[in-house]
């Protein structure tokens, strides 16, 4: 097989397939790219065998052929060249040829058909969602989903498709974010748990993309198609937990604030928290909200006070500044809505602003003790 192609072109799509490629494989095939050649049409995979995900891009030849090639080797060469076409033959004994216009390189190959095939998503169902409301999505909610290997189910985020909404949670049990979309919705209900690893790589090719992806899923896979890629990976087994019967429904203390100043202010406050928990009390009485923390091993200890508005009881409550961090962080709004009932329950966050027509987020995030 033989085919020309441009080596910028070729190294991006290789940068972007690279992501699915585990640093240790247990099967030594997985670190290599497939390269599928029909006639002007190239089709490069990569696969972790949890996660497929190819890439088709044009180039000169009129070859067909299949070979499977060293994923470190090639992209280190790539990062080299300057954009010149390439040209690609592969020679009697399983040696790739590379030729630029500087010189030549040789570099093993493997037969393609050793390569693991894509699973084919028997008898699925269909979903088309725009690709900016995806990423959006995945965004706002990747950052809450856990990392605890014994509760598999919590390490992904939560897919739930209806003809009224779309619907995407994650939580890791002490942060919950629910990202729902009114505007945008499916034939069939369903739910699935997708793992973080090919969201993440969604992410970050959903960004420049602003046509419309098509989710197809069954109860094992499910399989991302847009422009010309294609991301087929296996679900999260299991039952997801009843994240609305968390959500506390009753909260008369409510605490508007501006969402920049208030960031700072836990940022700032945060750096003199105990080490070990990050605790930051947050004290509301009137106009005022006070926010605290200290260091008792190290006597270190900060205050901050801001204008707020808020409705309710004067109370203390005390949370983690990570997670405020994080969610504060997450939000696009100007003000935030910060509902609470007791400092021993959860409090709310949602954006008063700055959110599209159809768009609803509310984050969760569970109080930590506070020694008096």
């Amino acid at each position: 097989m033989k085919f020309i192609v441009s080596s910028s072109q070729l190294l991006k799509q290789l940068q972007v397939l690279g992501g699915v490629i585990n640093s240790s494989n247990t099967l030594p095939i997985l670190d290599n790219f497939l390269f599928e050649l029909n006639q002007n049409e190239l089709k490069i995979s990569a696969s972790d065998l949890e996660t497929t995900m190819s890439t088709t891009i044009d180039v000169e030849s009129d070859s067909e052929g299949s070979v499977a090639v060293s994923a470190r080797l090639l992209l280190d060469t790539l990062k080299t060249f300057p954009n010149q076409p390439l040209t690609f033959k592969t020679e009697e004994n399983n040696s790739l040829e590379i030729s630029s216009s500087h010189g030549k390189y040789d570099m093993a190959y493997f037969d393609g058909n050793e390569f693991p095939k894509a699973v084919s998503i028997q008898s699925p169902s269909t979903t088309v969602i725009p690709g900016n409301v995806l990423s959006t999505a995945i965004s706002k909610t990747i950052f809450a989903a856990g990392n605890d290997d014994l509760r598999p189910v919590m390490s992904g985020v939560f897919f739930q498709f209806s003809s009224e909404n779309l619907t995407f949670v994650a939580t890791d049990a002490h942060k919950l974010v629910k990202y729902t979309r009114t505007d945008v919705t499916a034939n069939d209900a369903a739910e699935f748990i997708m793992p973080k690893k090919p969201l993440n790589l969604l992410k970050g090719i959903l960004g420049t993309v602003d046509n419309d992806v098509t989710i197809e899923y069954n109860d094992s896979n499910a399989k991302f198609t847009f422009d010309n890629v294609i991301l087929v990976c296996r679900l999260i087994d299991g039952k997801y937990p009843n994240y609305d019967a968390v959500i506390p429904k009753e909260n008369p203390n409510k605490l508007t604030v501006d969402r920049g100043t208030f960031l700072n202010s836990v940022k700032r406050v945060s750096i003199f928290s105990s080490k070990t928990t990050h605790q930051i009390r947050l004290k509301m009485a009137g106009t005022e909200l006070n926010i605290s923390a200290e260091d008792i091993d190290y006597s270190n200890k900060a205050e901050e006070r801001l204008v707020c508005d808020y409705q309710g009881d004067d109370m203390q409550i005390g949370f983690n500044s990570r997670f405020l961090t994080e969610m504060l962080s997450n939000l696009n709004s100007n003000e935030v809505l910060i509902e609470m009932s007791l400092p021993n329950r959860a409090g709310i966050l949602t954006p008063i602003d700055g959110v599209e027509e159809g768009e609803f987020i509310t984050m969760l995030v569970m109080p930590v003790m506070l020694n008096s």
